[in-house]
C-alpha cells in the first residue's frame, strides 16, 4: 500500500485526485541557453502528458564560486571561463517572458528553483504557483527565510543532507507559515542504484509527516517507479532532447521514450497495489469451480 494518505493536502495544493501523480519535468539547463531547444523541451513535456517545467535561474557572478570563476571549460561555443560559461546558458528577461507566454499558450504549468535572493525576486513578477529549493540551497538560512515569507507553495529537494540539516529547513518554512512537501534526492548526476537509497522516502515520510516527493537523477525510469511504490506521488526527472546532447545533465535525464514509459505506468501503480484486502478477486470463483477438482 502506498504511504502517502495526505490526499486532502495533495489536492489542495497540487489538484491530484486520490491515486494521482503530478510529474515535473525539469529542463534546468538542458537549453544549453538557446530558446529553440527551451520550446523542443516545453512540447515535449505536453506532448508526454507531464504537469509542469521547471528552470534554474541563477545570477551567475553570485552564483559562480570565487574558485572556479576562472577555470577554462571546453563548450560547443569554445573554450571560455566558468563564469562566462554560466552566463552564457543563463535565460534572460525576455526569455522568461517568452516562456511565461508559451507555457500559457501550450497548457502547462512552469516555475523555477531560484539560487539567489536577487533570482528569487526576478522570478515573482511572474507569480509562480511554485517555489523550489535545490538540494545545493538548502542549508542556506537567509535564502530559504527570503523564500519562505512568500508563503507559495514549495518544493524542498534534500539531497546532500542529514536529517537535522533538514529539520532546520523545514522550521523556516513552518515559521513562516509556508506550505512545503519534501523531495527524496541523491544528488549526483546519474545516481547509480546503490546509492538511490529510496527507503528514505519512507523515513522522510514518518519524521515529517507531509507528501514525499521524489526528484531523480538516474538514467532509467525504474527508480522512481519504485519510488512511486513506496510512496512519492509527485516525481520530478530532467528532461533532454537527446541524452547524447552536451551539457552535464543530458545523461541523467529522460528522452521522450523514457517519459512515456513513466507517465504510462505510473497511474497503473495504484490499481496493482489495491487496497491490501485479501479476497476473492472477479474470475476467480470460476477458476476454482473449474480447477478445484475435488469440490
Amino acid at each position: 500500500m502506498m504511504i502517502d494518505d495526505n490526499d486532502a493536502f495533495l489536492e489542495k495544493h497540487l489538484g491530484l485526485a486520490p491515486g494521482e501523480f503530478y510529474i515535473i519535468g525539469e529542463i534546468g539547463v538542458n537549453h544549453n541557453g538557446d530558446m529553440a531547444n527551451v520550446k523542443a523541451l516545453i512540447d515535449l513535456a505536453v506532448r508526454c502528458g507531464l504537469n509542469a517545467v521547471k528552470f534554474q535561474k541563477r545570477t551567475p557572478e553570485i552564483c559562480t564560486p570565487p574558485a572556479v570563476r576562472d577555470t577554462i571549460r571546453e563548450t560547443p561555443w569554445g573554450a571560455m571561463t566558468y563564469l562566462e560559461y554560466r552566463t552564457r546558458i543563463e535565460l534572460s528577461q525576455d526569455d522568461y517572458l517568452e516562456i511565461d507566454s508559451y507555457c500559457k499558450k501550450v497548457g502547462i504549468d512552469w516555475f523555477a528553483s531560484s539560487w539567489d535572493l536577487q533570482s528569487s525576486a526576478f522570478l515573482d513578477q511572474f507569480q509562480p504557483k511554485y517555489q523550489k529549493v535545490a538540494s545545493a540551497m538548502n542549508s542556506n538560512i537567509e535564502f530559504l527565510e527570503d523564500l519562505a515569507k512568500r508563503r507559495i507553495f514549495t518544493f524542498i529537494s534534500t539531497g546532500m543532507s542529514t536529517i537535522k540539516e533538514i529539520e532546520v529547513a523545514v522550521d523556516v518554512f513552518k515559521n513562516a507559515n509556508c506550505p512545503y512537501m519534501l523531495f527524496h534526492t541523491t544528488s549526483t548526476y546519474p545516481a547509480t542504484d546503490s546509492i538511490l537509497n529510496l527507503e528514505s522516502i519512507r523515513t522522510l515520510h514518518s519524521r515529517f509527516g507531509v507528501p514525499i516527493g521524489y526528484s531523480g537523477h538516474e538514467s532509467s525510469t525504474f527508480p522512481s517507479q519504485v519510488a512511486a511504490v513506496i510512496g512519492a506521488r509527485v516525481i520530478e526527472r530532467h528532461i533532454t532532447l537527446d541524452r547524447a546532447m552536451w551539457g552535464s545533465d543530458q545523461a541523467a535525464s529522460l528522452s521522450q521514450q523514457g517519459l512515456q514509459e513513466l507517465v504510462t505506468s505510473l497511474p497503473r501503480i495504484p490499481q496493482m497495489l489495491g487496497d491490501g484486502v485479501k479476497k476473492i478477486e472477479p474470475g476467480e470463483a470460476d477458476a476454482a469451480k473449474r480447477l478445484r477438482w475435488w469440490l
